[in-house]
Order: C-alpha cells, then sequence, then structure tokens
C-alpha cells in the first residue's frame, strides 16, 4: 500500500494541475483494516453504539459489505453523535463530532489516499493534521521567524466558529481541482450531508464539518489551503513593501509583518476575503500586536508593557538571552494551566484509595503528557509550578483517606523517595528547537 501511494504522491508532485479521476481501487479491506487499528481502544461509540472491540470482531463482515457499496454509490454514513465539551478556563461548551467506528476507519483511508496527493499541494506554512507537522513545528517556525526575520507587528488570528461554516459548495469545488473519481466525490458530499445527532434528534448538515472524523481535518486544511495559504503566498505577498510570514495551524494562524501599514492592509483585506467563503474573524480574539526584538524598547519609551501573543497552548513575550540578545520567551497560557491543575486534582482525588504505587503511576502519565507538550525551551518554571501543585495535592489526598492518617511531609519525602513523581523535563529545549523549524 505504502509503494502504491507513493507512486500517487509522485505523481501529484510531478503533474501539479492533474486531476485524479480512479482513486477508489486504493480503499481496501487491508486499508481499512489498518485504519482500525490506529483508533485508540477507548474511543467513544457513535450513534450505532458499537465499540472499537466489537467493529474488530465483526471486520471482515461489515467491510466487504462497506466497499460493495461504495463501488456502487449507494453507502449511506451514519449520522455523527454530537457531544458538547467544555472549552479551556471557560463555561461554555464547544461541540464534538463522533463518527462511527467503523465509518472513522473508512475516514481515515479515504484521507490517506487523499493525503499522498494533497501534501504534494499544500505550502509550508501550515501544520497540524499533517505527517511530521505538529504543533512543536509551528511553534519552533514562529519563534524562527520573530527573531530571526524582520518582524515588528503580528495578527493573531481567530476564526468564528470554523468547523460549522465551511461551505460545502466551495469545498467541493476545492476537492475537484484534484479529485475527479466520482465515487470519492460521492462520499465526500455524503459525509458532509451525513447530519448530526443530538438527544435522540437528528439536524441536517448545510454547512460545515463535524470534528472528530478524520476526514473532517483534511477537508479543514484544503479548505483554508485555498481560501488563505495560497492567496497570501500569491496575492497578498507581492504587494506589501515588507517581509511578512502565515503560520497556520489548522484554524488557527498568526501573521508576522515588518512594518505596520502592511499589517493594518492585510487584516482589513483578510476580512473581505474571508467574507466570501463564509468565513469570519471573531473580533475580541484577533488582535494586532508590537511584537520582536524592537517592541520592548518602544513599549519602555511610551510607558507601558510589551503585550504579548497567545498561540497553540504558550504565551509568547518579548526578552533577552544571558548574552543580551533578544528572544522570544514563553509560559504555558493561564487558561491552560489552570486546565492541567485541574485534571490532576481531579485525578488524584478519584484515585486516593488506589495502592500507592497505582496512584502514582496515574499521576506521572499525565505529568508525562503535560511535559511532552509544554516542555518547550523557556518554560521549565511553567512546568515547575504544575509539579509543585501536585506534590501539595497528592499530600493533601493522602491525608484525607482517614482522621489520623495525616501526612506530614517528612512522611511523604519518604514516600516520593519510594515512589517518585516525574520531575519537569523540557522535551524540546532551546538548543534542539532548530530541528523543528519549517521554513
Amino acid at each position: 500500500m505504502q509503494t502504491k501511494l507513493e507512486g500517487i504522491a509522485a505523481k501529484a508532485r510531478k503533474e501539479t494541475n492533474l486531476q485524479f479521476t480512479s482513486l477508489l481501487h486504493h480503499i481496501t479491506t487491508e486499508l481499512i483494516e489498518e485504519s482500525l487499528r490506529h483508533i485508540p481502544k477507548d474511543s467513544a461509540a457513535g450513534v450505532d453504539g458499537i465499540s472499537v472491540e466489537e467493529a474488530k470482531q465483526d471486520f471482515k463482515k461489515w467491510s466487504e459489505k462497506m466497499l460493495t457499496e461504495i463501488h456502487r454509490q449507494s453507502y449511506r454514513p451514519p449520522e455523527v453523535l454530537r457531544v458538547w465539551i467544555p472549552k479551556p478556563g471557560k463555561t461554555e461548551k464547544r461541540p464534538i463530532g463522533i463518527p462511527c467506528i467503523a465509518d472513522r476507519a473508512l475516514q481515515r483511508s479515504v484521507s490517506t489516499v487523499l493525503s499522498a496527493i494533497y501534501e504534494q499541494d499544500f505550502l509550508n506554512c501550515s501544520f497540524g493534521g499533517r505527517p511530521k507537522r505538529g504543533q512543536h513545528n509551528a511553534l519552533a517556525t514562529f519563534d524562527a521567524i520573530v527573531m530571526g526575520k524582520k518582524v515588528s507587528w503580528v495578527l493573531e488570528a481567530d476564526l468564528k466558529n470554523f468547523f460549522g461554516s465551511l461551505d460545502h459548495g466551495w469545498l467541493l469545488k476545492f476537492v475537484e481541482h484534484r479529485v475527479g473519481d466520482p465515487r470519492i466525490l460521492t462520499l465526500i458530499r455524503r459525509w458532509l450531508k451525513a447530519g448530526v445527532m443530538e438527544n435522540g434528534k437528528i439536524e441536517v448538515s448545510e454547512s460545515g464539518t463535524p470534528q472528530g472524523g478524520s476526514i473532517s481535518v483534511l477537508l479543514s486544511n484544503l479548505y483554508l489551503h485555498y481560501v488563505l495559504d495560497l492567496w497570501f503566498e500569491k496575492a497578498i505577498k507581492p504587494k506589501l513593501r515588507g517581509e511578512c510570514y502565515l503560520i497556520r495551524y489548522i484554524d488557527d494562524f498568526i501573521v508576522c509583518f515588518q512594518y505596520h501599514s502592511d499589517a493594518v492592509q492585510f487584516h482589513k483585506e483578510l476580512s473581505i476575503r474571508l467574507e466570501k467563503f463564509s468565513l469570519k474573524l471573531e473580533p475580541n480574539k484577533t488582535n494586532l500586536i508590537e511584537f520582536g526584538r524592537f517592541a520592548k524598547e518602544d513599549a519602555k519609551k511610551d510607558g507601558r508593557k510589551p503585550e504579548t501573543i497567545n498561540f497553540l497552548g504558550f504565551t509568547h513575550y518579548c526578552t533577552t538571552s544571558l548574552e543580551g540578545k533578544f528572544k522570544v520567551g514563553r509560559k504555558t497560557e493561564k487558561s491552560r494551566l489552570k486546565r492541567s491543575i485541574s485534571k490532576l486534582q481531579v485525578k488524584i482525588g478519584l484515585n486516593r484509595h488506589l495502592p500507592i504505587k497505582e496512584q502514582v503511576d496515574a499521576i506521572n502519565q499525565t505529568l508525562r503528557g503535560h511535559y511532552n507538550y509544554y516542555g518547550m525551551g523557556g518554560n521549565h518554571y511553567s512546568l515547575q509550578k504544575v509539579y509543585i501543585f501536585v506534590k501539595k495535592c497528592w499530600r493533601k489526598m493522602l491525608s484525607s483517606r482517614s482522621r489520623k492518617g495525616k501526612v506530614t511531609w517528612e512522611k511523604f519525602d519518604r514516600l516520593i523517595e519510594l515512589f517518585p513523581l516525574l520531575r519537569p523535563k523540557l522535551s524540546i529545549p532551546f538548543n534542539s528547537m532548530t530541528k523543528y523549524v519549517m521554513l
């Protein structure tokens, strides 16, 4: 299968305007089975209530039927189950779509084949939902641009209800630039129109793509590839006076500028461009900020604090290195830090009656995930905050297990010598940051 995908990629790379009219034969039972193996065992079931384990047991039965229906263009994707989860640091919630396990495996398979084509088209400025182009790559690239290029202004932008606003007509037109197989197009069209089930009621989808499926990430990247990335590269860059750089992580993006006038001009044109494709900026979360090597000095002259930028869970600020050179500093965003601490507090409370070894294993599992993401150079202090909180919280929970069971700090220190908590560690120190830069 990998050889076939490499062949598709090579063809797409060589013939940039080629439309692929025969792709469905690459969607095989082997590929669907492989996609199914990648779905975590504890993934929530969709509207049919079938778990990952059950889907694996009955794989042959439903996969053959599914492929036959797809070839006949009679396959109807089940509705997507909608659930609401809290937004980080807020009381309001956001919707998440949960496709059925079998349909999720099919989405991943189709996404794998289409990605072989679109990875040749996507620009270097886009991250997220792409191989080896994650959040750390986007963050390291932002650092490299601000510290190494002529940047004095940054526009941080937020799209309002992006996943719920995608125009189906435009999206299908974008897909058809490269895909001409009617069976694949029918499949994508039906995924978009599958509808959403909430509280037993079905809501027909007229726009947007539900979050939760692999195909949604690919289609979202494709939509903004045409609406934003290509437009910025081909239409905006050539007419601006100074340097400018776009960094996009799926629907979250920032744009760096050399001149304030360029930034203002782009901001105006961006709103018009997005409106054409049924998208809008969130006014309260879209800001033009003076940021870069001269921002700190300018703020000091004006008697104000230098501004900061929130991007991908970090707050970025202007600072200097030990050698006195300008650099981008970072710390965990307040809302994310609060969310991580709250998550750990709940876990410690729920597990407090388990054996000590099981408790510390569960705590360390969460700490490891936190350190892996937030452990970027310059953020050790924020990691230390989490570690100190965990120590205090765990001791308090152990003390509450019985009236006479108060754990003194002396006793607790002996305990963590036997069952050590994972200490803060930078997963990406400053000296290895350059390996993650994509310029």
